[in-house]
């Protein structure tokens, strides 16, 4: 073989390694880039039970200590690992005890919470369980059902919350919720106002599923 032909060999090696350098790398930075885009949202849906605080009725109604059912499903946004905000609406049913007046009451909330995950500086848990704290402010409706459907109300409340999660892939995990919601609502006033309404605190203990809708970066 000449000089000249090894010399194009040579070159035209060269010029393959670099390309194949180029493409590894170009490679590596756009997986680098979608990973950073990946997990960003979250969806999430549980339900359970919730137990109204007995202070936010009026004389003559009292609710059961566990009702059924409580509803809650949320939109969650990572900005970082540990830092996030969500989205979250949530639906309570409660009903009197066998003490008080017959009364049926819908709660339902919209309400935007700051989240908090602290998992990965929690070198203790288990490889697949996970722990996030969320916390905001948001807006309740209360509606009486029946004779009382005329007392709506609606004020503003403070709910946090603790997350227990258990992770079954990359993408999904089962989750317990327990979180209480601090309510604004004003006195009743008159009294009558009050029939079969609801203007005080709840507590809830729901179970569900969270997940991906948008890769599995900062998965539980």
């Amino acid at each position: 073989m000449s000089e000249n032909n090894q010399y194009i060999n040579m070159t035209s090696n060269y010029r393959l390694q670099k390309l194949s350098i180029f493409i590894v790398i170009l490679m590596w930075c756009t997986n680098l880039n979608a990973q950073r885009d990946t997990n960003k949202w979250k969806a999430q849906i549980a339900i359970g039970l919730n137990s109204p605080s007995q202070s936010g009725f009026v004389d003559g109604f009292q609710a059961k200590s566990v009702n059924f059912p409580t509803v809650n499903l949320g939109i969650q946004r990572m900005f970082k690992p540990q830092l996030g905000a969500k989205l979250d609406f949530g639906f309570n049913r409660f009903s009197n005890d066998d003490n008080s007046i017959e009364f049926k009451t819908n709660y339902t909330r919209l309400n935007v919470q700051a989240v908090y995950d602290p998992t990965e500086s929690m070198s203790f848990l288990p490889q697949r369980m996970g722990l996030v704290a969320h916390a905001g402010p948001g807006y309740s409706f209360v509606k009486p059902l029946g004779n009382f459907g005329g007392n709506k109300i609606s004020f503003f409340n403070v709910m946090a919350g603790l997350e227990f999660h258990y992770g079954l892939t990359k993408r999904m995990s089962l989750y317990a919720d327990t979180s209480y919601i601090l309510g604004f609502g004003k006195d009743f006033d008159p009294v009558t106002d009050g029939f079969g309404s609801f203007n005080g605190n709840l507590f809830t203990v729901t179970f569900g599923v969270t997940f991906s809708i948008s890769g599995c970066q900062y998965c539980d």
